[in-house]
């Protein structure tokens, strides 16, 4: 008879847990479905994407692990919004979830318009699992949510990009301040935000080991402004790339600049050897349409669900 694992939970406390999460998920990524886990470039994302490059204390306070006896890392909670809970689980400990679920409900709920307390998940579709637990602790399915497209690359063929008239392709410069900068006001316009600064974007560059300069490609207009970003973190041990963001500038859509930058990203990560592309996205339906005529094959869907209590 198999002996039953002894699992411990404690907090995440400084950097060498933050690598220890992410070698969990570089080491679910080839034996759980896609978008079961976080990708890497989503975590290292959460730590770098910063004005501030250096650990905060308090960064960890609200996340858990669960270890075996031996100290091997199965598990983990964490937010990223506020009110929100992420599982990251090894598949062999998914009869963890009801303890990280109930922790998450603990510790990560926030004020409910109502003056209760509420909490969201984002399950896929395939999770049949995950839905059930959920359901049996009064989560509710939620109208919104958002999907996953996969490319499994191969020796298919690729289409070369036609940029439109007007405009250049390069790669990024993150030692140059400038640069960043403009990376950071497409991105504030592109996706109606004001937060992005060109530190943050600088710090992502230096300090996260999924970025590649090769693989982070900009439009210019003839005015020297980025019209078009499209950034491809590289997770080397999956050969797996991820298309996080593509973004156009409002003032230069509808002029094919995002396509042909991915176009140009997929040759080059098929140069490299990678074998799999991701890309995510809500429920916007001309970012979906542009993935599909790139070819994507495989497209997960989920939801975000939601208890108040």
């Amino acid at each position: 008879m198999t002996a039953i694992p002894v699992i411990t939970r404690r907090p995440l406390t400084g950097d060498d847990d933050f690598w220890l999460v992410r070698d969990l998920l570089i080491r679910t990524y080839p034996i759980t479905p896609i978008g079961f886990n976080w990708e890497i470039r989503r975590w290292e994302g959460k730590r770098f994407h910063d004005d501030n490059p250096h650990w905060i204390a308090d960064w960890g306070k609200h996340a858990q692990m669960w270890e075996t006896e031996t100290g091997e890392l199965v598990a983990a909670v964490h937010p990223e919004g506020q009110g929100e809970a992420h599982l990251q689980v090894h598949p062999d400990y998914r009869h963890l979830e009801p303890d990280m679920l109930a922790w998450a409900e603990a510790n990560l709920a926030a004020p409910a318009p109502d003056g209760r307390r509420q909490l969201e998940i984002f399950v896929n579709d395939y999770d049949a699992y995950r839905q059930r637990l959920l359901r049996e602790r009064g989560f509710e399915k939620q109208e919104y949510g958002g999907v996953t497209r996969c490319l499994r690359l191969g020796a298919q063929p690729l289409t070369p990009p036609q940029l439109t008239a007007g405009y250049t392709l390069r790669t990024t410069n993150p030692d140059d301040l400038a640069d960043c900068q403009r990376i950071a006001d497409i991105l504030n316009a592109a996706f109606n935000r004001d937060f992005h600064t060109g530190s943050d974007y600088q710090n992502f560059a230096r300090q996260a080991s999924c970025f590649r300069r090769d693989l982070d490609l900009v439009a210019v207009a003839s005015d020297g402004s980025f019209a078009a970003y499209v950034g491809i973190p590289y997770d080397e041990a999956n050969k797996l790339g991820i298309f996080e963001p593509v973004c156009t500038h409002p003032n230069h859509q509808r002029k094919g600049l995002g396509k042909a930058l991915m176009q140009e990203g997929l040759l080059r990560l098929q140069a490299i050897g990678a074998v799999d592309v991701v890309v995510g996205t809500g429920d916007m339906i001309p970012a979906n349409r542009l993935y599909d005529s790139l070819g994507f094959t495989e497209a997960y869907k989920g939801y975000s669900w939601l208890k108040v209590f």
